[in-house]
């Protein structure tokens, strides 16, 4: 007896490997995906203007990053003792307006350049409701903890979503005629818009993301939603605020999505520069020095072969990591 409904995910002609870079934006679930490409030191930029959960802050962000924006001062809003910028998560703040403004330029023209040569974008959204700061009328990307009532909140229609992706989508193949798009809606409940308003924000989403992939790019959707809510579909797999995705259900979205998007060469490759990345982290129980390096030594040839294979893998942190345990 079955007694989940899962689903059957068609594998994607276009395969990620260790050649090609690609970026996540969106909600903080992108994050959660674009992690494990990080453990496994695959080529990836993740929200290179922190999380960002609407439609409209995700254009925001890549508009900056594509026509080469310099922020400056005037830019930055002040409040509470802290530089800020409503283009930009919380990371991005800071009680030194000059030494914000360098981060964000910097981040913006180091994602930029990412962007040149990727072959991969996946945009999560997370919501399509927004938040207005009243002054000037702007969406923001964050409300940085802000007093509420100095914005408005509004419910974004399918037709806003899909006219302002469409310029973008548009924009993207026009600057990046190679990159892949791929869309996919958070699974996490945006709960303090109620369980009914939550629904009908997610329903915008997936609405204009269905009309977006009639779009001539050819865009594609990873259901990473259902996943969650369709196939595990249970609040064992959810963490203690009952929102967000538990680690066991990030790893089964990741398998999916490995098995989605990876070679089995690439994915072999993967896990076994995870063993290495998490041994980096392990406290090595032992007082004997033979086990100590015979442990370093062993990393260290692993990683060796490992680059041998793959060129463009660069694990020289991990191989200082353990040639510093041989000094020791």
């Amino acid at each position: 007896m079955e007694l989940r409904t899962t689903f059957y995910i068609e594998p994607s002609a276009d395969k990620i490997s260790y050649n090609d870079k690609v970026m996540f934006i969106g909600s903080c679930f992108a994050s959660s995906i674009g992690s494990r490409m990080v453990m496994g030191r695959m080529p990836v930029l993740i929200n290179p203007a922190g999380a960002v959960f609407n439609p409209v802050s995700v254009c925001n962000t890549l508009d900056t990053i594509t026509t080469g924006r310099k922020l400056n001062q005037n830019d930055l809003y002040y409040h509470d003792g802290t530089w800020l910028s409503f283009l930009h998560y919380t990371d991005f703040s800071g009680e030194d307006p000059v030494k914000v403004i360098e981060k964000i330029n910097l981040n913006s023209a180091e994602a930029l350049n990412f962007l040149k040569s990727a072959k991969f974008i996946f945009v999560t959204l997370g919501t399509a409701r927004v938040y207005r700061l009243k002054k000037t009328g702007q969406i923001v990307s964050n409300c940085h903890k802000i007093p509420s009532n100095q914005f408005e909140t509004e419910l974004l229609t399918v037709d806003n979503v899909i006219k302002l992706w469409e310029n973008q989508l548009d924009r993207l193949n026009t600057l990046f005629p190679d990159l892949k798009v791929i869309f996919t809606i958070s699974p996490v409940r945006h709960w303090k818009d109620g369980a009914h308003g939550n629904q009908v924000s997610k329903s915008v989403l997936f609405l204009a993301v269905e009309e977006l992939l009639k779009h001539a790019v050819l865009p594609r959707y990873f259901p990473a939603y259902e996943l969650v809510m369709d196939d595990l579909r249970d609040y064992r797999f959810y963490n203690d605020d009952m929102l967000h995705p538990s680690p066991v259900a990030i790893n089964y979205i990741w398998e999916a999505f490995s098995g989605c998007y990876m070679e089995k060469t690439t994915l072999n490759t993967w896990n076994e520069v995870v063993k290495i990345t998490k041994a980096c982290t392990h406290q090595l129980h032992t007082d004997s020095r033979n086990k100590t390096e015979s442990f370093a030594s062993l990393m260290l040839s692993r990683i060796s072969e490992i680059e041998a294979r793959v060129p463009l893998l660069n694990l020289s942190s991990e191989k200082s990591y353990f040639l510093n345990l041989l000094k020791k």
